[in-house]
């Protein structure tokens, strides 16, 4: 009895591995599926190369109160758009204009970068960062300037 039961047992579990064959997700994936999956995995290696014509600008000296512009530009060295998604400046006496459009391959655009030194005097250094679908997805641009305090008439109390 102990045999017959051994036996059967034995053709259960033979049966129940080879009957029941579980589908992994893999075995779904059809042969178009990883075609598009290949495609969109070498679209996140392919990103825009950005250069810029200059990182720093100096205003060099100005007085309190100008306020002074540049321009930035951006070229687009890469084999697809380069889009400026956002651009800020360290303070609001900083104000970036980037483009609104991409840029295509091969093509420049400027960056219009004003500073208001307004309440600003002594030696500046002011930051825009610019977010980007770039690889490193953030650039960072320079602007220095050396204000010359507004002098005004002194009063003395008595």
């Amino acid at each position: 009895m102990i045999k017959k039961s051994m036996g059967l047992l034995a053709l259960s579990v033979v049966l129940m591995t080879t009957s029941c064959k579980k589908e992994s997700a893999a075995d779904k994936i059809s042969a178009d599926d990883e075609a598009a999956i290949a495609i969109q995995n070498s679209l996140r290696t392919v990103f825009p190369k950005i250069k810029f014509d200059k990182l720093v600008h100096d205003f060099g000296v100005i007085n309190e109160g100008d306020v002074v512009k540049t321009t930035f530009m951006v070229t687009n060295e890469g084999t697809v758009d380069l889009i400026i998604s956002d651009a800020k400046g360290s303070c609001g006496c900083t104000v970036p204009e980037p483009p609104n459009e991409p840029i295509k391959p091969g093509a420049s655009a400027p960056i219009l970068v004003s500073f208001d030194s307004k309440g600003k005097p002594g030696a500046q250094m002011k930051t825009v960062t610019l977010v980007t679908n770039t690889e490193t997805g953030m650039e960072t641009l320079e602007i220095k300037a050396k204000v010359t305090p507004k002098t005004g008439i002194l009063t003395t109390k008595k």
